[in-house]
């Protein structure tokens, strides 16, 4: 129902407060806390007939004021889901849950009978406000020793009862304020307060904890084997608030520094690579250095083609029939190499091992043996050797 207020009012309407017109509020002003529930009440009454015309009760509603037009708040979209109006015979309260800042207005009851309608003055008068938390003294870094104090504050009419608590602990304080003479350690953590009065009772939100960044902690991506010419990341991580700034090091005579940002990497690694690197972690509140426990390492070997190859038999000296006999191959290369044995003048491979193994060899055996080592990086690379089988 939207009426606009500028409309003629019948002149019966005009005095407030007659006794055959009137709207009485049980409260005129109402103080509540945000996403709480309000309720507002009222009762009314008005002429049993006028001009001999009996009256006919049509409609109640609450609006909110301002903008000479009046709407049912129950039809505001700003309320949906939100509000009620609750009338039983002359007594009618409006209801309104999950409370909004928003809210905060004036709100008029109104009724219409027949053709005519009337409102109560001055209204219902409501504030709607948040609980504030805050730490008044110090707001800069807080040192083991000093004196602190947190402060609880609400606009709320009845003035509210506090209580402190500190998270996952006890209850600490049943005053306005929180005071730490001689701040420890051990009083690190997060703080709330409760603030109740007969309208209701809100819990602050959890005052920010600020502290200076841990121990870093440092990483390394691949994890695996590092080869020459790969990717690699060094990751630095540290819990701290506000947010720490990380710095690299490189541990050669000094700490040579490196690089600024939680990642150190590496697009084309190469061995001068090779060597101890830590992070540093900061903020405006302290700063840590990874240590001996948590410094990255960086080790490896440079990839190169089979190189320096040898070729030896065993048992050394000299090889009878029928005796166990086994030439081994090896040679310098990374990767590691695949190796394929064979005999002079024949292209079969006799093994595709490191070692060639004659369980019991025979005089037959006799002759010149090639190991051919090769991997991705180059040309095989071949090595010879000559057994010489002795009859029995």
């Amino acid at each position: 129902v939207s009426q606009n207020l500028s409309q003629p009012v019948p002149q019966n309407l005009m005095v407030q407060g007659q006794d055959s017109w009137r709207v009485t509020y049980s409260s005129l002003q109402i103080c509540a806390y945000k996403g709480s529930t309000v309720e507002m009440n009222c009762t009314f009454t008005y002429p049993e007939r006028i001009k001999g015309e009996v009256n006919s009760l049509q409609k109640t509603f609450w609006f909110r004021g301002g903008g000479g037009t009046y709407k049912d708040v129950e039809t505001d979209s700003e309320y949906s889901g939100r509000v009620k109006n609750i009338c039983d015979e002359n007594k009618c309260t409006l209801r309104i849950t999950n409370l909004r800042e928003t809210d905060s207005t004036v709100y008029w009851f109104r009724f219409i009978i027949n053709k005519d309608s009337y409102h109560g003055h001055p209204g219902v008068t409501l504030s709607v406000t948040d609980l504030q938390v805050k730490v008044m003294s110090p707001s800069a870094e807080i040192v083991e020793g000093s004196s602190v104090t947190l402060t609880c504050s609400s606009d709320a009419n009845p003035a509210p009862e506090y209580t402190w608590y500190k998270v996952n602990g006890r209850e600490l304080s049943k005053e306005s304020e929180l005071v730490f003479s001689s701040v420890q350690s051990s009083d690190s953590g997060r703080y709330y307060c409760k603030a109740k009065n007969d309208l209701g009772e809100r819990t602050s939100g959890y005052p920010t904890e600020h502290y200076a960044s841990k121990l870093p902690s440092v990483s390394v991506s691949p994890s695996a084997e590092i080869v020459e010419g790969s990717s690699v990341t060094l990751t630095c991580s540290s819990d701290a608030n506000p947010a720490a700034t990380f710095k690299w090091y490189k541990r050669n005579q000094i700490f040579q520094y490196l690089h600024e940002g939680a990642q150190l990497v590496f697009n084309y690694i190469q061995p001068s690579a090779s060597g101890e690197y830590y992070c540093g972690s900061e903020n405006k509140l302290g700063r840590k250095r990874s240590n001996d426990t948590s410094v990255i390492f960086l080790f490896f070997s440079p990839q190169n083609a089979p190189t320096d190859c040898s070729a030896s038999v065993s048992p050394a000296g000299e090889i009878r029939e029928n005796s166990s006999v086994t030439l081994t191959c090896s040679c310098d290369a990374n990767p590691a190499p695949e190796y394929t044995w064979f005999k002079k003048n024949n292209n079969q491979p006799l093994s595709r091992e490191a070692q060639l193994v004659f369980s019991s060899i025979k005089s037959s055996d006799s002759g010149e043996f090639s190991c051919k080592a090769e991997n991705d990086l180059g040309k095989p690379t071949y090595k010879w050797i000559s057994i010489d089988v002795k009859c029995e």
